[in-house]
């Protein structure tokens, strides 16, 4: 009987335990009332995914992008060993392949969205897609021409620079994996 007693103690100790901590835990999740004098809009302001940390967000990333285009820039600038005629094309070059500020239109809101028609978001889609096509026919051309100031050495250096793409390559939507025919491609001969 005793034994019996000092079990269900321990289950009734142990439960209350793990209560009481995960009480604590969704405690510690819980938003903070709002201050005294600070109105309702600026609580909402704080809440992730808000206008204003997305923005905050947006911003770091493309800090980001830049350190780390800045870096590959430098990387392959030391590996081309640029001549002092090819300086003027190495300027220009960079300066080209720098990302637009921004985007032509500014991004819509998901209510602003919800309230079009499905042929208006097309179009809105369509525009966008012609934006980032027409910038990307602007850095192909910029490559095409820096590429042509470089020598045959400079050149395979600048190949060896560039990230592999296509069906072997590392980037892509599948990374290797080919999901509209069960599994990832075999190869010639091979499957």
């Amino acid at each position: 009987m005793k034994t019996l007693f000092v079990r269900r103690t321990a289950a009734t100790v142990l439960a209350t335990t793990i209560v009481g901590l995960s009480l604590t835990a969704l405690a510690q999740n819980m938003p903070s009332p709002p201050a005294a004098g600070q109105p309702p809009a600026a609580v909402k302001a704080e809440r992730p995914g808000a206008p204003r940390a997305d923005a905050q967000r947006h911003a770091e990333h493309q800090q980001r992008l830049q350190q780390r285009m800045a870096e590959h820039q430098a990387r392959l600038k030391a590996s081309l060993q640029l001549t002092p005629q090819q300086e003027p094309a190495w300027n220009a070059f960079v300066a080209r392949m720098q990302p637009p500020q921004g985007p032509a239109q500014p991004p819509m809101d998901r209510e602003a969205w919800s309230k079009l028609s499905t042929p208006e978001r097309l179009d809105r889609m369509d525009a966008m897609k012609a934006e980032r096509d027409r910038a990307m026919a602007q850095r192909h051309d910029a490559i095409r021409s820096f590429y042509a100031q470089l020598n045959p050495a400079q050149q395979k250096a600048f190949d060896a620079q560039q990230p592999a793409f296509g069906p072997r390559g590392e980037r892509g939507h599948h990374r290797g994996h080919d999901h509209r025919h069960g599994g990832p491609h075999q190869g010639p001969g091979r499957g």
